[in-house]
C-alpha cells in the first residue's frame, strides 16, 4: 500500500494532532474532517472503529479512525472503550476518587487504528503499560494523560511529558506508527 495523503474521520482536534505528526514522519499527510457517527458498545476498541468506519459513506478516500481508553487493572479493565464517558462524567479526581485505598494501580492505554481503503479495512492496534498515580500532575496532553504514569518512563505521567516524549512511547503513537509504516511498505512501527 502506498498511500501519501488518508482523512481522519474524528472530532478530538488532540487525537488529530497527535496522528498527523506521527504519520508525518513516514510521509504521509493526514487530513482531518468532522462526521457524526454510530459508536457501538463494545469491549474492544477495535471493534468500535471497524463498525464506524462501515457506516460511512465511501467516497474513495482512505479514510481512518481511532478509538482509545484507559484499562484499569482493578476494575476488569473499566472504564476501557468507554473512557470518554467516564472522563465526562467522572473526570480525573473521580478516577482518583475511585482509586483511592487501591494497591493495584495497574492500568494500561490502548488504542486501535482502522483503515478503509475501498471495502477493505486494516486494524492497527497500540499498547502502553503503567499505573495511575495518587495525584493529578501535569498540564499537557489532555483525558487521562495528567494520571497516568507509563511504564516505559522515568516515573512522569503523560500530562508532564513533552509531545515529543509522550509520542516515542503513548498506545495511541504505536498504533499510528503501525499504519504508517504498513502505508509506506517500511519496517519502521512494527
Amino acid at each position: 500500500m502506498r498511500e501519501s495523503k488518508i482523512w481522519m474521520a474524528t472530532s478530538s482536534q488532540h487525537k488529530y494532532a497527535e496522528a498527523r505528526d506521527i504519520l508525518a514522519d513516514f510521509g504521509v499527510q493526514l487530513e482531518r474532517i468532522q462526521v457524526n457517527r454510530i459508536e457501538i458498545q463494545s469491549d474492544d476498541p477495535a471493534d468500535i472503529v471497524v463498525y464506524s468506519l462501515r457506516q460511512l459513506k465511501d467516497d474513495g478516500r482512505p479514510m481512518v479512525m481511532e478509538d482509545a481508553g484507559l484499562f484499569l487493572e482493578r476494575y476488569g479493565g473499566f472504564p476501557g472503550p468507554y473512557s470518554s464517558y467516564a472522563l465526562e462524567k467522572l473526570d480525573n479526581p473521580g478516577i482518583l476518587k475511585l482509586m483511592e485505598g487501591v494497591e493495584d494501580r495497574r492500568a494500561s492505554y490502548q488504542s486501535a487504528v482502522a483503515i478503509r481503503t475501498g471495502e477493505d479495512i486494516e486494524v492497527f492496534r497500540g499498547f502502553v503499560w503503567g499505573k495511575i498515580s495518587r495525584s493529578i500532575k501535569g498540564t499537557v496532553g489532555f483525558g487521562y494523560d495528567p494520571i497516568f504514569i507509563p511504564d516505559e518512563g522515568d516515573g512522569r505521567t503523560f500530562g508532564e511529558m513533552s509531545e515529543e516524549e509522550k509520542n516515542a512511547i503513548s498506545h495511541r503513537a504505536r498504533a499510528f506508527r503501525s499504519l504508517g509504516a504498513w502505508l509506506t511498505g517500511s519496517e519502521e512501527g512494527f
